[in-house]
């Protein structure tokens, strides 16, 4: 049959001294053999990578640095582009009222003109108008009187001294006319 063990002698929480002693000697080997070989490449690895972090840390500010004076002098850029703008807007506003003042007063000018010549074209027709009106009233005078006198007025000089008294009173005549209205 079985062999019965006593029970209550083993412990099944404490292992028996020869495995004990085997296992512990199996730590050792595996404890130097990871302390030699494998922790310094783990170690080695880590510094490397701990080196690139900070390394790449350091880049990335850098890179934030740069990114924000980029950001800096192109908002400086725009402000000094708007601030040109505006000048020029200015100008150009200033330019055109000029101009609109300037032509106005050409404007005004050619009205003047315009209206003078107008003036003097009249006076000029009025003085023409005035001659001719002296001629025909003058000839028409003269045949009227010829027929009531019944002898001919053909002496222009005689003529020409009745007709421009005749005339000068009536210019005369006109303004006392004008002013009794």
């Amino acid at each position: 049959m079985i062999a019965q063990v006593p029970l209550a002698a083993e412990n099944p929480l404490i292992p028996p001294i020869p495995e004990l002693i085997i296992g512990l000697i199996a730590f050792a080997i595996v404890f130097f053999f990871l302390a030699k070989k494998l922790l310094p490449n783990i170690n080695k690895v880590l510094d490397e990578r701990r080196e690139a972090i900070e390394g790449g840390m350091e880049k990335a500010e850098a890179a934030q640095a740069d990114a924000q004076d980029a950001l800096e002098k192109y908002r400086a850029q725009l402000a000094e582009a708007r601030h040109e703008a505006a000048r020029l807007r200015q100008e150009a506003q200033e330019q055109g009222a000029a101009l609109i003042a300037e032509m106005r007063a050409e404007g005004q000018r050619q009205r003047e003109e315009i209206v003078a010549a107008g003036h003097a074209q009249i006076e000029a027709d009025r003085k023409a108008a005035a001659a001719a009106l002296r001629r025909d009233v003058g000839r028409l005078a003269a045949e009227l009187a010829g027929k009531l006198v019944g002898e001919s007025l053909e002496d222009n000089a005689r003529q020409s001294r009745t007709i421009d008294r005749f005339l000068d009173g009536l210019d005369e005549s006109a303004p006392t006319a004008e002013a009794s209205r």
